[in-house]
């Protein structure tokens, strides 16, 4: 996360997904059930989870992708724009100076997270082989389908809190439904405690498959970009 899948960058720009199941979740209850799966947004620079930062490696990838992008491509390009600001007088009252140096913080913050998250980083596949239980209860890299009381069917992939994407159903193992759903088979019943009450959920299936974690790309309004910067 984000957790959509949103705002790495903070004020920077959004990312955003357009992967679909095959069959559109466009429902209510498919908003409000799904929106479970977020977690808390960290601040600044501070860890989404404590310990092992359990992900894909397809996930790692992305993080450390943005990383590369952020230390060797924005930062030198924004703290270019810092320099030719500083040298256009007084610095107190150079909104070009200001905002420049405000990003830089962010970005300086951002970079300082994502090495965090990558140190603490356990590669976990989703596609290894399993025995025993592992094979069919839901784990972290797990595939859910599961219904609701009212009979409507839903599929999730349980991913780590980087990874967080409501466009592809990506949820966290720590958030709310992913607790909810670990651990269970197909048929066992769930509860799933909420704001508002409480949830009662079937399994049907697990399964562990590939889980497409969008690759991380270049933002079209970043400074490295806007100034051509090559890659």
């Amino acid at each position: 996360m984000t957790p959509t899948n949103a705002d790495n960058y903070g004020v920077f720009y959004r990312r955003s997904s357009a992967f679909h199941w095959g069959h559109p979740l466009d429902s209510p209850w498919k908003d409000y059930e799904m929106r479970k799966g977020f977690t808390r947004k960290p601040q600044g620079d501070e860890p989404a989870t404590r310990g092992k930062n359990y992900i894909t490696r397809s996930g790692l990838q992305r993080l450390k992708d943005e990383h590369r992008f952020l230390l060797t491509r924005e930062r030198p390009a924004v703290t270019e724009v810092v320099a030719w600001a500083a040298s256009n007088g007084d610095r107190s009252e150079n909104a070009d100076y200001q905002y420049s140096k405000r990003r830089l913080r962010q970005i300086d913050g951002r970079i300082r997270f994502l090495t965090k998250r990558i140190e603490a980083a356990e590669v976990v596949d989703p596609e290894a082989p399993r025995a025993g239980q592992a094979a069919t209860r839901a784990f972290f890299g797990a595939t859910v389908r599961y219904a609701n009381a009212a009979g409507a069917e839903r599929v999730v992939s349980i991913v780590g809190t980087d990874e967080v994407d409501l466009n592809r159903n990506h949820i966290s193992w720590v958030s709310p439904l992913g607790r909810a759903l670990m651990k269970s088979a197909a048929g066992d019943s769930v509860v799933l405690q909420v704001p508002g009450g409480t949830e009662y959920l079937t399994v049907l299936e697990v399964c562990y498959e590939c889980i497409s974690v969008e690759p991380f790309r270049e933002p079209a309004g970043s400074e490295a970009s806007a100034k051509g910067l090559p890659r």
